[in-house]
């Protein structure tokens, strides 16, 4: 079992169940309730709809990527070809912290996780 995977597939996992549950208490929520809201197509309510269902369908692409993880943790050895798929996952996690940290200000804390996700999925690459 590759450690470092494990602990990428967790993390990731975790970023992902918190962001819908805050996100939907949180963000979601109050935006259902707040008045000025563009009409999408014409309608507030797809306004409303879309900006719920963009939010979910981050967390869901997140726990995909932390199945992948376990799925890569598992195996003994890695190939080239994994090894590749993993560090580009790696560095969409750094890119996710650069855009996070200097999107945020640093306010927001899923740049530490982004961040020791492509530090642990770039280590179980060596």
């Amino acid at each position: 079992m590759n450690t470092y995977l494990i602990l990428s597939g967790f993390l990731t996992a975790l970023m992902s169940i918190v962001h819908s549950i805050v996100g939907e208490l949180l963000i979601l929520i109050p935006l259902q309730k707040a008045q000025g809201l563009p009409a999408v197509r014409g309608s507030v309510h797809a306004t409303r709809s879309t900006l719920r269902f963009t939010w979910h369908i981050t967390s869901v692409l997140g726990l995909g990527i932390a199945f992948i993880f376990f799925y890569f943790a598992r195996l003994t050895e890695l190939n080239s070809e994994q090894i590749v798929i993993l560090r580009i996952l790696s560095l969409t996690f750094l890119a996710s912290f650069v855009v996070a940290i200097v999107g945020s200000r640093a306010r927001h804390p899923s740049w530490m996780v982004f961040l020791i996700v492509s530090i642990l999925t770039w280590l179980s690459t060596l």
